[in-house]
């Protein structure tokens, strides 16, 4: 399953992921507090479409509708008992999506936290997180994933569950989490924490980095942060589509096409290999996005101030471990990927 994803970064040096789940789901009627992934067996002709609209914008992978398709999040909404029913049927369309283009499309099995805590202040075990984290795996990989995708994530102690889970069901996996404290996970998890998290893993990623958080800025500071840590592992960058606003009543991104376009370029010059959009990214985005990363060549690492120039501030001073505030001590052009 792995072969896919690998194949196509050794060939392209970089893929296009997909965007929005949540935010292209609202546009489409879902409401808020509704679970989106019940749409999967009751709309599942609208989950195509988000589906087909990723991939028609130009993105080489794209991620299932089953961020919350775990017994924890499910119970929220009495049913806890349709794991295997919901994320099966999340990958089984986009399977059909993926096997119906004429290029290498790459289904990637959606797994968010459990919304739970662990560790000494909490209450989840790490045995009954893998177990959850193991049914909701084993579905998406039964409907037709080609790799799992462990997203958003605060603690460690919640991805190294999920990771044994992954192994438990025979799967290879990428994993992000989010940045979203000051530079740090909601858990207080620094750029350089993740990578050496990473590195002591007993099983390793294909890939590894940051989804969602605050703006672009944000999130690139954050993929920097993974390099000076000696990253060894190809890298993600999923943003945010700008900036979250409370506008007449719903939440309202402002990043524009262009300004994700900016973004993608950036954070391929950052070191990202793998590289989308998170809340408020539409297919207008996407395309944008695809325009860019097909036209442009790899440049040099941006500095800090380059980053702000071109996507807006930074929404704290520096990343979380102590020593971003001034300007990157060298930029270097990137050979090769």
């Amino acid at each position: 399953m792995s072969e896919k994803l690998l194949k196509l970064l050794d060939r392209q040096g970089w893929v296009l992921a997909d965007g929005a789940t949540g935010t292209n789901l609202f546009n489409m009627g879902l409401q808020a507090g509704d679970p989106p992934e019940f749409w999967n067996v009751d709309k599942p002709e609208l989950i195509e479409k988000l589906y087909r609209g990723a991939v028609d914008a130009g993105s080489d992978l794209f991620l299932t509708n089953s961020f919350g398709s775990n017994a924890s999040r499910l119970k929220l909404h009495n049913a806890q008992g349709r794991v295997r029913e919901l994320s099966m049927a999340a990958a089984g369309i986009a399977r059909e999506v993926a096997d119906s283009q004429s290029r290498t499309v790459i289904v990637a099995g959606s797994m968010g936290p459990t919304g739970e805590i662990m560790g000494e202040v909490g209450t989840l075990t790490h045995e009954v997180a893998v177990e959850m984290f193991e049914e909701q795996a084993a579905a998406l990989i039964e409907g037709g994933a080609d790799v799992l995708w462990v997203e958003t994530i605060s603690a460690p102690e919640e991805m190294a569950a999920a990771a044994e889970a992954i192994r438990n069901v025979g799967a290879s996996w990428c994993g992000t989490m989010s940045f979203d404290t000051a530079g740090r996970t909601m858990m207080g998890v620094t750029s350089a924490d993740m990578v050496k998290f990473i590195d002591g893993l007993d099983y390793q990623p294909l890939g590894f980095g940051a989804n969602c958080g605050t703006g672009a800025s944000d999130l690139l500071r954050t993929v920097l942060g993974f390099v000076e840590a000696g990253a060894k592992l190809p890298i993600i960058a999923k943003g945010n589509a700008g900036i979250p606003k409370y506008v007449h009543g719903h939440i309202h991104y402002d990043g524009t096409p262009e300004l994700m376009a900016d973004y993608a370029v950036l954070a391929r010059n950052c070191g990202a290999r793998i590289i989308g959009g998170c809340c408020g990214t539409t297919p207008e985005h996407l395309v944008k996005m695809r325009e860019v990363l097909d036209a442009q060549p790899i440049g040099e690492t941006p500095t800090l101030e380059e980053i702000v120039a071109k996507l807006g501030d930074f929404s704290s001073a520096n990343d979380g471990t102590g020593d971003n505030v001034a300007k990157r001590r060298e930029t270097r052009r990137r050979g090769g990927r």
